[in-house]
């Protein structure tokens, strides 16, 4: 902000943020920005060494002038963290030798014949109700018996 000469207002809405977010990061609150905040103000100034921001540690700068392009990548390049390139290559979904569970061709397991389960039901002698409680609110309760 003290390089471009911004106050609070205009500096949050360089970076598309309101300006209560630029005072409670500045001002006595000192609370620290979110992410969302970081990757705004890195896309609105993406020369702005995001180590020398995060940590306070190298120069301001990525080669140390405020205005040179930012190695070589447009300011908005839309370019996705984990895309598929030459380095980063993906791997079709037939391979499969990093995979923890791998197809078989031929079952090794499968059954020879048949097995065969049997439910068996046993009946039980019917139940009767000894005793009913009821518990209400005011913590009593009351307990009824069926008459013989």
């Amino acid at each position: 902000m003290d390089d471009k000469g911004l106050n609070n207002g205009e500096f949050a809405k360089e970076i598309g943020v309101v300006q209560s977010t630029i005072s409670n990061i500045f001002g006595s609150r000192g609370t620290n920005p979110s992410m969302d905040v970081i990757l705004r103000f890195h896309k609105r100034y993406p020369t702005v060494n995001l180590e020398w921001l995060l940590a306070g540690e190298g120069d301001m700068y990525n080669d140390g002038s405020p205005d040179a392009p930012q190695s070589g990548q447009p300011e908005d390049s839309g370019y996705p963290l984990f895309a598929e390139n030459a380095i980063n290559a993906g791997h079709g979904a037939d391979e499969a030798k990093n995979r923890k569970e791998m197809p078989s061709e031929n079952a090794p397991d499968q059954l020879k014949g048949s097995v065969r389960q049997e439910i068996i039901y046993k009946e039980r002698p019917p139940r009767k109700i000894t005793e009913i409680r009821i518990f209400f609110d005011d913590n009593t309760y009351e307990t009824f018996k069926p008459e013989k």
